[in-house]
């Protein structure tokens, strides 16, 4: 059974840092993990991603420069850094599997239950 569990949410003030973790279990061979945000009212969109086995990644370009997705696979864990964060950050953070990186929601087969980040101004 595949388990995905995101920790790490909370709440800070703009211009602080959080960093997510996603530990996952039971996956398949996918290769693609990813971090997804949901704001109220918003459809959920993609944050980053990286293949797990050659470490490549993918970021939405709001999110370049300020957040970085990182992945320890000793650990089965992928991690997302977000540095200068800003209201417009909050939201509900989702860890997601799959098979590829790509920005789409629909391409990733497994999520976990969502992390809350609330970025006070």
């Amino acid at each position: 059974q595949v388990q995905l569990v995101e920790s790490g949410g909370g709440l800070v003030q703009a211009g602080g840092s959080l960093r997510l973790s996603c530990v996952a279990s039971g996956l398949p061979s996918s290769t693609a993990m990813g971090w997804f945000r949901q704001a109220p009212g918003k459809e959920r969109s993609f944050v980053a991603a990286i293949n797990r086995n050659i470490g490549r990644t993918l970021y939405a370009d709001s999110m370049k420069g300020r957040f970085t997705i990182s992945r320890d696979n000793a650990k089965n864990t992928v991690y997302l850094q977000m540095n200068g964060l800003k209201p417009d950050d909050t939201a509900v953070y989702y860890c997601a599997a799959g098979p590829i990186v790509v920005t789409a929601p629909s391409a990733y087969d497994y999520w976990g239950q969502g992390t809350q980040v609330t970025v006070s101004s």
